[in-house]
Order: structure tokens, then C-alpha cells, then sequence
């Protein structure tokens, strides 16, 4: 489920540009374990051309990286995946997506730094990979949201044996995401940004 667009970017675009009325930008970071989807997300919601810095992958991760599902993914991304989104006129979200691999999780420490809060993308065919993921979330303080990506094969929970699995309290909302298509990827960002207002509303968020 990987976007891709080797397109050259030669120079700005309008479209590009910030609208004249946006008066707040808010840093979001989306995350998860290696082909969950997070450089699809970024993809199919940014309204700008995203930045991507996938890599060709090689023999070299051989017997390194994660290769659950390397038959299908030929590419994986090595420093972040970057892409903008208006939620309203007057708000903009900045999206950062963070690389899988393991070897590369040093550069989310960076990726985290002023980050609001976060999406937790998983694929229910592999929870396991969730947990150093919110566990590096809760160590920082960012406030985050797990959204289910929606693959063809994957086995489908009750939102409660969910929680359960992944020991998640009652408040983090789960929502179900399907990485391709804008529209859901646009949704499972407003619930974020209403956990994040919950949040703030009832003093929570630092």
C-alpha cells in the first residue's frame, strides 16, 4: 500500500502556497512498523506534493529489516515522509511520516519534537509491532490516536478485544482507516484533532 510518485518537484506550485487565512499550523506525526501504510497516508490526504524519502529496497536488509510483506513492497522510506493538509481556513496540519524500519527509529526522537500529537497506523496481521511504537509515544508525552488500516487480508476485531490487545485505556479512540483514499485518511486526522481538543478542554494536554 505504498504511494508513489517519482515525479520531479521543480518548483513551488500555487496550490503550494499557504492560504492568506491560515493562522495556526500544528504538527502531526504519523507512525507505525514497517508497510502499515503511513508514506500511503501522507500520499492520499496531502494537499501539496509530498515529500517521500523511500529507498529502493535491497539484499543489504536482508536478515536486518522487518520483511513481512517484502513480495509486494519494493521500496521503504529512510528519513520521514512530509505533507500538508487544511483542515479549515484557518488551520493547517503539517504531516510527518516516520520511517518503520527499526534501524532507522533513531530519527523519531527529531520527529516527535513539537509534534501535537500523533496517528498509530497498524495492520491487525501484525499488532506486535505496535507496542515500542505507542510506548515511544507515551515516553515523550504525545498524545495519540490508533487508526486500523484497512488491508484485504487482514483479520477484522471488535474494537474492544483491540483495546484489549494493544492495552490501550478507554479514552484513546480506534478508528477504522483506509491509508488509500483521502477522504478516510482526512476523517482519521479530525478525530485526532478532536482527542487533541478533548483533551485540552479538560486540561490534559500539556
Amino acid at each position: 500500500m505504498d504511494f508513489k510518485n517519482s515525479d520531479t518537484v521543480t518548483g513551488p506550485r500555487k496550490e503550494d502556497h499557504l492560504p492568506h487565512t491560515a493562522q495556526a499550523a500544528v504538527k502531526i506525526v504519523i507512525v507505525g512498523g514497517f508497510g502499515v501504510g503511513k508514506t500511503t497516508m501522507v500520499g492520499s490526504v496531502s494537499e501539496i506534493k509530498p515529500l517521500t524519502t523511500e529507498e529502493t529496497m535491497t539484499q543489504a536488509g536482508v536478515g536486518v529489516d522487518d520483511d513481512y510483506g517484502s513480495e509486494s513492497k519494493t521500496a521503504t522510506t529512510v528519513a520521514m515522509d512530509f505533507g500538508r493538509i487544511s483542515i479549515t481556513d484557518q488551520l493547517v496540519l503539517y504531516l510527518f511520516g516516520t520511517p518503520g524500519q527499526e534501524r532507522f527509529w533513531f530519527l523519531w526522537n527529531g520527529l516527535f519534537e513539537g509534534a501535537l500529537g500523533a496517528v498509530v497506523l497498524i495492520d491487525t496481521r501484525r499488532l506486535e509491532v505496535s507496542f515500542d511504537v505507542m510506548g515511544r509515544l507515551e515516553e515523550r508525552g504525545v498524545p495519540f490516536i490508533v487508526a486500523v488500516n484497512s488491508f484485504p487480508d487482514a483479520p477484522r476485531y471488535p474494537v474492544e478485544e483491540l483495546r484489549t490487545a494493544l492495552d490501550l485505556s478507554e479514552d484513546i479512540p480506534i478508528v477504522d482507516c483506509d491509508a488509500r483514499r483521502r477522504a478516510s485518511s482526512r476523517d482519521t486526522l479530525m478525530t485526532l484533532m478532536r482527542f487533541l481538543h478533548s483533551l485540552a478542554m479538560s486540561g490534559a494536554l500539556r
